[in-house]
């Protein structure tokens, strides 16, 4: 279908259809090309392939058919030019770092960012020499304020982790674009269903293809997507040599997973939203951190830039981590692991979990008490998940 008009089509046709070459055998479902090297005609066209002097497939830590698919369907939800597909989340991170930066280059980063994303930046960069700073998600003037001569990108989840802020995309590209520099948004708790960051003026989109992009807590992978001219000059060089390349096997997973991204992220804030507005009403509960619910600061800026308010509900819980451990050993149906994006909806408690790693300072900083919990709501009937929480929040 390579000769189709893909931008006539709706995100939902996308994430079905776009991305699929078939072979000869004509299959209907997307094949898994389970294969580490591909034969060549003659010599001459093994060279050719390895020069680049002719396109496609040479090793699969690089070119495979199955995980084009994959990157191509996620370039067009996202609406960018071009996507490349990691091992990880982390490696997609970790791969537009080390692509992009030098030593004496700088990085600014929210404080609101998942725990890993802190560490990379602060002990691993640094080591090359490569400074970051990090400053409060929604303070502009912290944002100006941080950005010098030699920054190189900006670094944001939007909406963050675990607390949901929400930045201005459209505002934050701005302040980068104005400097010299390029904005970097992690997208994983939106997805291209929710939120498109690219349109709004970001330069990368990052995922964690283990979370929504799969849906169903399957297998693990990420992306990066962008500009055809940013990610094939100056990433793809380093992905095709370091290596953090994703199994055909996973991107199968993820392109089945895509199919239904769309329903399932509705049907996610759908359920969220409802979890949100009842813990508002609970006694022991201080503090419900939802874009979703009227009370989140960043509530107006959530409904013009979100589709909806995604699946990710935290709430403070008076009484410190004794209360907050005590609510997540009382439940018997939610499941206790600190990964998120799954139909099962599942309960963490940030600060010695995702976060446990950053310094008590640290996590004080980016607004992550004691007594915080997490939950990634699933898609289970609102009604049990409430009342396997109330076991916790009553005793």
């Amino acid at each position: 279908m390579s000769d189709f008009d893909w931008s006539e089509c709706a995100l939902t046709t996308l994430a079905i259809r776009a991305g699929q070459s078939r072979t000869a055998e004509q299959e209907h479902s997307d094949p898994i090309f389970a294969t580490s090297s591909y034969v060549f005609r003659s010599a001459a066209e093994a060279a050719a392939r390895f020069s680049g002097k002719e396109p496609g497939n040479i090793y699969s830590r690089f070119t495979n058919p199955t995980v084009r698919a994959f990157e191509q369907r996620l370039a067009m939800l996202e609406g960018g030019e071009r996507c490349i597909a990691t091992a990880s989340g982390m490696a997609a991170i970790a791969s537009v770092a080390f692509a992009l930066l030098k030593s004496g280059d700088h990085v600014v980063c929210s404080r609101g960012v998942f725990g890993n994303t802190t560490l990379l930046f602060r002990n691993y960069l640094e080591k090359f020499g490569v400074a970051t700073s990090f400053v409060d998600l929604t303070d502009y003037a912290g944002w100006q304020a941080a950005i010098r001569n030699e920054t190189r990108f900006l670094f944001v989840e939007t909406p963050s982790n675990p607390l949901t802020e929400i930045v201005d995309i459209t505002r934050l590209a701005a302040l980068a674009h104005d400097r010299g520099a390029l904005l970097i948004v992690d997208n994983c708790f939106c997805t291209p269903a929710l939120q498109r960051p690219l349109d709004l003026g970001a330069d990368i989109v990052i995922h964690s293809a283990t979370k929504y992009l799969d849906g169903q807590g399957r297998c693990i992978g990420g992306a990066i997507v962008g500009s055809q001219a940013l990610l094939d000059g100056e990433i793809y060089p380093f992905s095709r040599t370091g290596g953090p390349a994703m199994s055909p096997f996973n991107a199968w997973v993820f392109l089945k997973g895509l199919e239904t991204l769309s329903l399932r992220m509705l049907a996610h804030s759908e359920r969220a939203l409802r979890l949100a507005r009842w813990l508002e009403t609970r006694s022991w509960v201080d503090r419900v951190y939802y874009p979703g619910l009227e009370s989140h600061p960043q509530h107006r800026l959530a409904q013009q830039q979100q589709v909806a308010g995604g699946g990710i509900v935290s709430f403070d819980v008076r009484g410190g981590q004794e209360a907050a451990w005590r609510v997540i050993d009382g439940t018997r149906l939610v499941s206790i692991t600190a990964n998120l994006g799954d139909v099962k909806t599942t309960i963490t408690h940030p600060a010695t979990t995702t976060h446990g790693r950053l310094s008590e300072p640290e996590r004080t900083a980016a607004g992550i008490g004691s007594g915080l919990v997490r939950v990634a709501v699933g898609l289970e009937d609102t009604a049990d998940i409430q009342r396997d929480l109330a076991r916790g929040l009553e005793s």
